[in-house]
C-alpha cells in the first residue's frame, strides 16, 4: 500500500524539486499543500504519514505547523526542508518535534540517507516514477531561488551577530523607475536610511544589488559586535559595509550557485547616508527603465535592526534567467 507523503511548501518550484528528489523505488502517494493551514488539513485527512515541511510560508509558517502537530498529537513524521539554515532555526524545529532538517535546494542522496536512517522508506518496490507533474509558476521560481540564497546570507549574519534573523518571504515584481521609487519608499517607511549598491554581471545576466539600511540599527549592531567606543560617522560606515559585504556577497553567490553561472561583482558604493529614500535614485532615474526587482527583508529578533536587500536585474537578463530556471526543472 503506498505511503501517504505530503510536501508542504508555498513554492511550486520547491514542491517539484522535492517530489523529484524522492527515491524512485519508494511506493508513495504524494500530496501537496501551499501553506501551513492546508498542510494541517491534509494531515488530519490522513494524507501525510510523512511530511516534508517548509518553514517560511504565508498564512501559517512551518513553526506553527509543528506546534499544532505536537499540540494535537497528529499522526505524521516531519522532516523540515528549508532555506533558512541558521543554527537557531535548526534548534527550534528539532525542539518542536521535527525528525530531521534538510537545507534547500534538496539533494536526492540526502533524502534517501535520512529515510534509510530512520527506517521510513521500508521495503522497496520495483522502480516507479515519482516525477509528478507539478505546474511551476515562474514568479514562484524566482522567489524560491532568492529565498534559498537569502537563507545562506542570513545564516552568516546570524553567526556574526550571535542572533536569530527573521527572514520574510521575498517579494518579486517587474518595476518601472517610478514604481521602484514607490517600492523604496515603502521599504524606508518614512525614516532616513543608508544604502549600499553593488553591481553584478555574468552569462548574459546583469544588475545591481541595493542594500537599504535603517539608521536606527547602528547602535544595536555595534553592541552585538562588541564594539566599544563612540559610534561616529566612520564607525557607522564601517558597520554598514560589513553588513553589506555579508548579505550582498552571500546572496549573489547563492543565486549563482543554484543557477550554475559565474557571477562577477563590482565594488560596493555607498549611495547615501542618513538620507530620505528618494535621494537614493536622485539623478539616476533613467538608469532604471524596467527591472526585475526581488526584495528580501531581514530583521534581528529582539533588536531594532532591519534592512532590505533589493536585487535589480536588467530587462535583458530575463531570457537567460528563465533558461537557467527551466534547466533546473527539466
Amino acid at each position: 500500500m503506498p505511503t501517504p507523503v505530503l510536501i508542504c511548501d508555498d513554492s511550486s518550484f520547491a514542491r517539484k524539486q522535492m517530489a523529484r528528489a524522492l527515491p524512485r523505488d519508494w511506493d508513495v502517494e504524494v500530496n501537496f499543500a501551499g501553506d501551513g493551514q492546508e498542510g494541517l488539513a491534509a494531515i488530519r485527512a490522513g494524507k501525510a504519514d510523512v511530511l516534508f515541511l517548509d518553514l517560511n510560508m504565508p498564512v501559517m509558517d512551518g513553526y506553527g505547523v509543528l506546534e499544532a502537530i505536537r499540540a494535537d498529537d497528529l499522526p505524521t513524521v516531519t522532516i523540515v526542508v528549508s532555506g533558512d539554515i541558521q543554527p537557531e532555526a535548526h534548534s527550534r524545529v528539532m525542539g518542536l518535534g521535527a525528525l530531521d532538517f534538510i537545507k534547500k535546494p534538496v539533494d536526492a542522496g540526502e533524502i534517501a540517507t535520512i529515510l534509510d536512517k530512520y527506517g521510513i522508506q521500508g521495503e522497496s518496490v520495483s522502480e516507479h516514477s515519482n516525477a509528478i507533474d507539478v505546474e511551476v509558476d515562474l514568479h514562484e521560481s524566482y522567489q524560491e531561488i532568492a529565498n534559498v540564497a537569502m537563507g545562506r546570507a542570513t545564516d552568516l549574519l546570524a553567526r556574526l551577530l550571535d542572533s536569530f534573523v527573521i527572514m520574510p518571504i521575498p517579494s518579486v515584481n517587474m518595476l518601472a523607475s517610478t514604481e521602484l521609487r514607490m517600492a523604496l519608499n515603502q521599504v524606508a517607511d518614512g525614516t532616513s536610511v543608508s544604502a549600499v549598491c553593488q553591481g553584478f554581471i555574468g552569462s548574459g545576466i546583469a544588475g545591481e544589488a541595493l542594500l537599504v539600511f535603517n539608521e536606527s540599527s547602528f547602535a544595536d549592531i555595534a553592541e552585538l559586535m562588541n564594539y566599544e567606543g563612540e559610534i561616529d560617522s566612520a564607525v557607522e560606515l564601517e558597520l554598514l559595509m560589513d553588513i553589506a559585504n555579508i548579505l550582498i556577497g552571500a546572496c549573489l553567490k547563492g543565486i549563482a550557485d543554484q543557477l550554475e553561472f559565474p557571477l562577477s561583482q563590482g565594488h560596493p558604493v555607498v549611495l547615501g547616508r542618513q538620507v530620505e529614500v528618494g535621494e537614493l535614485l536622485k539623478g539616476d532615474a533613467g538608469h532604471w527603465q524596467q527591472t526585475l526587482a526581488i526584495e528580501m527583508g531581514c530583521s534581528i529578533e529582539g533588536r531594532s535592526i532591519s534592512c532590505d536587500l533589493l536585487l535589480l536585474f536588467t530587462e535583458d537578463s530575463l531570457e537567460p534567467l528563465n533558461e537557467r530556471i527551466n534547466l533546473l526543472l527539466d
